[in-house]
């Protein structure tokens, strides 16, 4: 029962977090460090279905957007015409947008996550981005929506995923804070950085799954799979919904202030516990 209760926990805070400007990692060490649940208790299994959970709840959420940027593409390579519809366009910018961040995986995520996944760099990476949350709020100019995303515009907020790989820095909160800078509104960056992070959602779970067909690792027990999946899956879809109806009327403030609260706790419990 207890495992399945971490399992419940730890899908709760990928689901959330994943999605949220206040990075997935910081809660999961605070979580280890604090309560004793830690993701690989439950081995790469476990890790593999929480990511797909996330992606679930991506492609749940957004199917009706992906469809038509699906028809759009290949409509735009019949035409031989990237840029003839703006769905067309947004998809050839999203493609184009994930290179960044794949290269960058490819290259630099063994090497980061070993030498930077400890707390006081995380508490770091939390505090010291947390005043680009409020500039994008003070300086962006937000004037254009998700359809009218240029160019230079996804070359940025690909550039800002791909330092998402340091860990406490938050995918979706540098990718739409960058999308901020560069003129388009709080959701149209939230929505364009959620569509944005399918492949890399997909690509780590399933890089991940993949580690556990071909390891010899001790799988967890289904029940813990299963909650753990759901649980990321429910979450997750709320975390995307809610966060899209509160950037459309509320700043990004709240969330750099809670980045600093937590990049405190995580230094507290840290030293607390050493």
């Amino acid at each position: 029962m207890l495992d399945v209760l971490r399992a419940l926990l730890m899908g709760f805070i990928q689901g959330v977090t994943e999605f949220w400007p206040i990075s997935s990692t910081g809660h999961l060490i605070l979580v280890e460090k604090g309560l004793g649940a830690n993701e690989a208790q439950f081995g790469l299994a476990f890790d593999a279905v929480i990511h797909l959970g996330t992606l679930l709840a991506i492609l749940a959420f957004f199917w009706r957007d992906i469809l038509s940027l699906l028809a759009a593409l290949v409509g735009s390579i019949a035409r031989r015409n990237p840029v003839y519809s703006p769905q067309a366009q947004l998809a050839w910018l999203l493609l184009l947008a994930t290179v960044p961040a794949v290269l960058m995986g490819i290259l630099f995520e063994k090497p980061i996550e070993d030498s930077l996944r400890s707390p006081l760099v995380v508490a770091g990476m939390l505090a010291g981005f947390a005043p680009v949350l409020l500039a994008a709020e003070r300086w962006g100019s937000q004037e254009r929506g998700l359809t009218r995303t240029r160019l230079w515009d996804a070359i940025a907020m690909g550039a800002a995923q791909a330092l998402a790989l340091v860990p406490g820095v938050s995918r979706s909160g540098i990718t739409i804070s960058t999308g901020m800078f560069r003129g388009i509104t709080r959701e149209g960056a939230a929505r364009f950085t959620f569509l944005l992070s399918i492949p890399i959602v997909a690509g780590a779970g399933g890089k991940k799954a993949l580690d556990v067909l071909t390891g010899t690792e001790a799988g967890s027990e289904m029940k813990v799979l299963a909650v753990g999946f759901l649980a990321a899956a429910f979450f997750g879809y709320l975390a995307i919904r809610y966060l899209l109806r509160f950037l459309a009327n509320h700043r990004l403030n709240v969330f750099a202030y809670y980045r600093i609260a937590l990049a405190v706790a995580i230094v507290i419990v840290y030293v607390a516990t050493r």
